[in-house]
């Protein structure tokens, strides 16, 4: 339905050589492809949840930019999604790759990105390069131009995320990756990366309720709409899935079953995983972790390789334990002020904020083991949720938690008193008004606010679930930029934990305007 209410006009970059253009032109051409505030709007007006002609428009693009069905196919497709650690999964199925073979070329295809948009694109473990990026960007817009659409009232150019799965797409190809690892963008059923005919395996971590207003309102919906991701003749895999009142099992192997999957399988935690020490934190991520060792084995054997017996290969361990995925249960020394430490989760839903904070609320992170008479860190939280979810039930969520861990660790604090500071801001990158290029949220630009700001409802949510929590100390600021101000009002002279969470546009814009970028992300 969004294409329905995007302008159709190209920007005048498309009467400009397509030759010797920078990054920056691409970032800027890629910014208009994304929906404004209004056209966003219009689409929730009409109730319609989903495009049903999503597949269909997709798969008539990637015919405009000359690829084909057996040209997807080629790039030997590992598919997963899920509610939560889809892309914890995709870095660990595409670490076990790269060191149980050296020699294969891994494509991973992820989103968000941090800071930089070709953080999306990746080969073996490294981001397309300004060049790399803007040349197969470019490519790909000048096949579009050059060939119109096929279907009468079709979009003459795709939404942001269509665009640079295209450009994914194109790239893996024309570097020859031997493995794709492509990570759902929303759903699955619909996601523009669902237009591989026949992926080698296709994997689904756990589910829960994300994304209402597009796959549906109710778990079930959610769960279909994920499971659209199996195929006829392809191995689908899921982990255990715990809902109170729903059989989400039940109704992933229905769906599997109806696409005629070669096989479904439930792949069950493995006590030996404790023992290692994986690259990614929290105790959410073995799940994932196994998911990814079943994937991976399941895509070596099919394409010809060995044929794996012990549980958890010793390669595999490897790459579960070199495993990097920035931005997720992330701990960053600030390279700046040794005194702050800066705590990164992009946990957007009920069920990853639980886990974000079991992360954090513990011993060997945040929770204080020091004399009762010395001072610990001061604690500083910096939060921001997207328009549509529930604030305060996100902060509920994550006042409960806080409360369990502290009874679990026999903790003397109170839950109340567990954050110093609480700082709510929106994405907006820089205090006048603009973002990062790569940052750029048009919907967001483009709002109007009328009432109070999503930061200001927080705030007031805040206020609602802790009661007792100084209300000078509850901040609503207009930009990440005020926030990082804010905090170093509060870090220059005391250790200082700072928790970031709720958004990962948000932890991006954190570790951008606090220059965290070498230490966070390592070589982009």
């Amino acid at each position: 339905m969004l294409s329905a209410f995007r302008s159709l006009s190209l920007p005048t970059l498309l009467s400009r050589k397509m030759s010797g253009m920078s990054y920056q032109d691409a970032i800027n051409s890629l910014n208009s492809l994304q929906s404004n505030a209004a056209a966003l709007a219009a689409v929730r007006a009409t109730g319609v949840l989903q495009n049903e002609n999503a597949i269909a428009q997709m798969n008539e693009f990637v015919t405009r930019t000359g690829l084909t069905p057996d040209d997807l196919n080629a790039l030997n497709v590992i598919h997963i999604t899920g509610t939560k650690g889809k892309g914890s999964t995709s870095a660990f199925t595409d670490s076990i790759l790269r060191h149980a073979r050296p020699g294969m070329k891994v494509g991973l295809y992820t989103s968000p990105h941090l800071v930089a948009v070709r953080e999306r694109i990746r080969v073996n473990a490294r981001p397309l390069s300004e060049e790399e990026f803007a040349k197969y960007f470019f490519q790909v817009w000048k096949k579009l131009q050059d060939n119109p659409p096929i279907t009468p009232d079709s979009p003459l150019m795709p939404g942001y995320f269509r665009y640079l799965t295209l450009v994914a797409f194109h790239a893996f190809k024309d570097l020859k990756v031997d493995a794709t690892i492509l990570e759902v963008g929303i759903g699955g059923a619909g996601d523009s990366t669902n237009v591989v005919p026949k992926p080698v395996v296709t994997g689904i971590t756990a589910l829960g309720m994300d994304h209402v207003a597009v796959l549906g309102g109710t778990i079930e919906a959610i769960a279909a709409q994920k499971a659209g991701i199996y195929k006829k003749e392809v191995p689908a895999l899921t982990v255990e899935q715990h809902h109170p009142s729903t059989d989400l099992e039940a109704i992933l192997r229905e769906t599997a079953t109806h696409a005629k999957a070669s096989e479904f399988r439930i792949v069950k935690e493995l006590s030996t995983l404790k023992d290692i020490k994986l690259g990614l934190s929290g105790r959410h991520q073995l799940s994932n972790a196994i998911l990814a060792v079943e994937l991976a084995r399941t895509f070596i054997t099919k394409q010809g390789g060995s044929s794996y017996t012990d549980p958890i290969p010793g390669d595999f361990i490897v790459g579960l334990e070199n495993a990097k995925w920035p931005g997720r249960c992330q701990t960053v020394l600030d390279p700046n002020y040794s005194l702050t430490t800066w705590y990164l989760d992009g946990a957007h839903t009920v069920e990853s904020l639980k886990c974000c904070i079991e992360w954090f609320a513990n011993p060997s992170v945040s929770i204080s083991e020091t004399a009762a008479d010395a001072p610990r860190p001061l604690r500083i939280l910096i939060f921001n949720c997207t328009n549509g979810r529930s604030g305060e039930s996100f902060l509920g969520t994550m006042f409960n938690e806080i409360e369990i861990q502290l009874s679990a660790f026999k903790s003397p604090e109170k839950a109340s008193r567990f954050f110093d500071q609480v700082i709510f801001c929106s994405n907006v990158t820089y205090s006048d008004g603009h973002f990062k290029g790569d940052l750029t949220s048009v919907a967001l630009a483009t709002a109007t606010h009328i009432g109070p700001t999503t930061q200001d409802q927080l705030k007031q949510a805040w206020s609602n679930t802790v009661k007792d929590f100084p209300v000078d100390a509850i901040h609503s600021l207009p930009s990440i930029e005020h926030a990082l101000r804010k905090v170093r009002e509060y870090s220059a002279t005391r250790r200082t934990h700072v928790l970031v969470t709720g958004s990962l546009h948000l932890v991006g814009g954190v570790i951008e305007v606090a220059g965290l970028s070498s230490v966070a992300l390592g070589d982009l």
